[in-house]
């Protein structure tokens, strides 16, 4: 049997029970698989030769996973997981989650879940503590940390939602100084929007008191997108992303990421539907940029309305480095012969100062009609991002594979499969702190569990625009006793120190968050 990844289709609940997107930027990229490469573990017919020929020694060294402190003790009743992590230095971090989860019946939807932040301090994990301020106001149950960003100096802000008595999501942000976090706020301007419920799905932070967050809100005509920014450590009204609710005709907007190169400079990625499904343009992606505090109009990413004629397709990640040059990657879905959804199709576009150019789509290792998708791009500087994704391998061994493909001086070299990545996986989460130098993570699911899915956390990491083969997380093998574990987020301060965050399974088959240690 095959086993198909969740993935945030804009027609269905983005919400995963693994968790959330987070920032997709500069500093952390949040917001699952491959297999573990230790002493040549990662091994088969799977791995393109001629990315496992470039494959290269890791050049630094991963912390050991580590169970988050004093989570254990919060996390009585159900599962819990690390969902966005971000590091403002070498050993300084954040990380947000939830736990106490339970999900609906047959789904990944969380149906209940409480919310948690933890921080790093020259490397030791303080305990975990339930979102300051959420306690009083989550009477429906549901809460969760979505996205986490950090400025230089241990500035950092956290957002998600809650849910209200009457079972309404709310979105909230909080802000937090070298780990010390201040009670969670909801978030100002969303209740003139809509009264349908809100959350918020991505933060970004460039710099001290100046971040953005973004999400979605119900209103009367269904789903829309909105930004909020901060301007002197005080959060504006939400507002409306402009013009995209004359886009969003069929009512189902969302703003899936939000990356800030710098104070007012930001852009925005999502996507919205103009009809039912299975009418023709069902969903299309949508990009929106922000220059000097104002937001200017959503507008379709340019190139694909040509593209994307079966219409299923969203912006994934955006990131923006900080002199305002922007990449953004998802997938698109072209019509096929018998009028089915068989296939997707990745892209990038990138842009600088508000101007989005044509959607480039990239063709795969084993023909059109296998689904693709890129989850994850960061662009640390103009003209030099990366992006990694997936690729369903209809090929000779039918297995699906992790890419990777890296942009150099503004043109992008050809997507290839990760070193010593094969099997069913996907790596979801990606950081850049410099061209070149990068980390991915996710998780993979070996041959031997592909009829009940369970999962090994990997990482790997670039150095000089090379890949080292991926390798199983360091430490998870002994805290995974219910052989269930994946890599959530990375956040990679400066080349060669990365860290890593996510889950495992305790012997009890509870989901447990774990942090990277020493």
């Amino acid at each position: 049997m095959r086993m198909t990844w969740p993935r945030v289709l804009p027609w269905q609940d983005s919400r995963r029970l693994a968790g959330g997107s987070a920032r997709r930027g500069v500093m952390v990229v949040a917001a699952a698989g491959i297999a573990v490469a230790c002493a040549g573990l990662l091994t088969g017919a799977g791995s393109a030769p001629a990315a496992a020929a470039r494959a290269m020694t890791a050049a630094f060294r991963w912390g050991r996973a580590e169970a988050v402190p004093g989570l254990a003790a919060l996390n009585k009743t159900g599962d819990a997981s690390v969902t966005s992590l971000a590091c403002w230095s070498v050993n300084n971090c954040t990380a947000g989650g939830y736990y106490d989860a339970a999900t609906v019946s047959g789904t990944s939807t969380l149906s209940k879940a409480r919310a948690f932040v933890v921080a790093e301090r020259k490397g030791r994990w303080a305990r975990a503590v339930q979102v300051p301020g959420l306690a009083a106001v989550n009477a429906g149950g549901l809460a969760q940390v979505t996205s986490v960003s950090c400025a230089p100096r241990g500035y950092c802000i956290a957002g998600g939602y809650y849910t209200d008595a009457s079972g309404q999501r709310q979105g909230f942000v909080m802000t937090a100084v070298k780990g010390r976090w201040r009670a969670a706020v909801k978030v100002s301007g969303l209740a003139a929007l809509g009264t349908g419920g809100s959350e918020v799905s991505s933060v970004s932070c460039p710099g001290a008191g100046v971040c953005a967050a973004a999400g979605s809100y119900t209103d009367a005509a269904g789903s829309q997108g909105f930004v909020t920014n901060q301007v002197k450590n005080v959060w504006g009204a939400a507002q409306a992303v402009p013009g995209l609710a004359a886009l969003n005709t069929y009512g189902r907007a969302q703003v899936i990421s939000v990356s800030c190169g710098s104070a007012g400079n930001c852009a925005a990625g999502g996507s919205y539907q103009t009809n039912p499904y299975g009418a023709g343009g069902l969903a299309q992606p949508f990009v929106a940029s922000e220059q000097n505090g104002v937001w200017g109009m959503a507008e379709e990413v340019p190139g694909l309305a040509a593209l994307n004629t079966y219409g299923g397709a969203q912006v994934s990640s955006v990131s923006c480095a900080r002199d305002g040059y922007c990449a953004a990657g998802g997938y698109f879905t072209p019509a096929t012969t018998d009028g089915e959804w068989q296939y997707a199709v990745p892209f990038v576009t990138s842009g600088s100062n508000g101007s989005w150019g044509t959607a480039a789509e990239w063709k795969f290792f084993y023909g059109d009609a296998v689904p693709n998708y890129i989850d994850s791009v960061s662009c640390p500087s103009a003209g030099n991002c990366t992006a990694v994704g997936y690729v369903s391998d209809y090929g000779p061994d039918g297995q699906d594979q992790a890419f990777a493909a890296s942009q150099k001086n503004g043109a992008w070299g050809t997507p290839e499969n990760l070193p010593g990545v094969r099997a069913e996986g996907d790596p979801t989460s990606l950081s850049c702190p410099s061209a070149g130098n990068c980390a991915a993570g996710g998780g993979y699911i070996p041959e031997a569990d592909l009829t009940n899915g369970r999962s090994l956390p990997f990482v790997a990491s670039q150095t000089k625009g090379r890949w080292a083969s991926a390798e199983l997380y360091p430490g998870t093998t002994a805290l995974d006793k219910g052989k269930n574990a994946q890599v959530r987020s990375v956040s990679c301060p400066s080349a060669g120190h990365c860290t890593a965050a996510g889950f495992y399974t305790d012997a009890k088959g509870h989901r447990q968050a774990f942090v990277s240690g020493p």
